[in-house]
């Protein structure tokens, strides 16, 4: 959402988001992420985040499940965010089990152009982000599918559908008995299903925003 880039846009991304690389050589992720996940103070929400952080305020807006690894909605207000890409919230020590440093530490540590590392074993932290090789995270995807199942209304933005597990999800909400809107720029497979089809997703939510008022 915004203008924040999505990893698969970032030059080397493949390798800078794979595990085999990153257990080899951790300093490919922490040298390419340090502009687009670790300035998080630098980085404003967009509209459309903010709106959803006050749709959930209200009560209207139950969750927000995202492939997104930026933490700009949780930064734009929204409490209930499901990341079923996983999240830097929390850093990882891959070898002692019991070693975690939360995210503003790991960021500062960044920052300052190092890498956070394992007091215990000085090995470097992994963020408890889905890289290529890896299992998306299991609670996560449950929590989506329980939403996706709840839903008297799914808003589907700025996707085109094509990324599975993702993908599915407006599919399980219509199984249910729930309706779909897409906001997109371009055409999805679950177009023809929508009570509503958008194709601009800040005017759209400028609009809300101004409704609101």
């Amino acid at each position: 959402m915004g203008a924040t880039p999505s990893p698969n846009s970032l030059p080397n991304a493949e390798k800078m988001f794979d595990i085999h690389y990153f257990k080899s050589d951790p300093s490919l992720y922490y040298s390419g992420t340090g502009s687009f996940i670790y300035n998080i103070d630098e980085k404003e929400p967009s509209i459309v985040h903010t709106v959803l952080g006050k749709l959930e305020k209200t009560g209207l807006l139950k969750a927000v499940i995202t492939q997104n690894i930026d933490l700009l909605h949780q930064k734009g207000g929204c409490k209930n965010v499901i990341e079923i890409h996983g999240s830097p919230r929390v850093h990882h020590c891959l070898s002692c089990a019991d070693v975690q440093m939360n995210f503003e530490e790991a960021a500062a540590i960044v920052r300052a152009g190092g890498m956070p590392k394992c007091p215990k074993c000085g090995r470097v932290l992994k963020p408890a982000i889905t890289f290529f090789g890896e299992n998306l995270p299991e609670d996560a995807l449950r929590n989506a599918v329980l939403e996706a199942q709840n839903a008297d209304l799914m808003l589907v933005l700025g996707t085109s559908l094509t990324v599975y597990p993702a993908a599915g999800f407006p599919g399980i909400t219509l199984r249910n008995g729930g309706e779909i809107v897409i906001v997109n720029d371009m055409e999805t497979t679950f177009d023809k299903y929508a009570v509503m089809r958008f194709s601009d997703l800040e005017s759209v939510f400028t609009g809300i925003s101004a409704l609101q008022e």
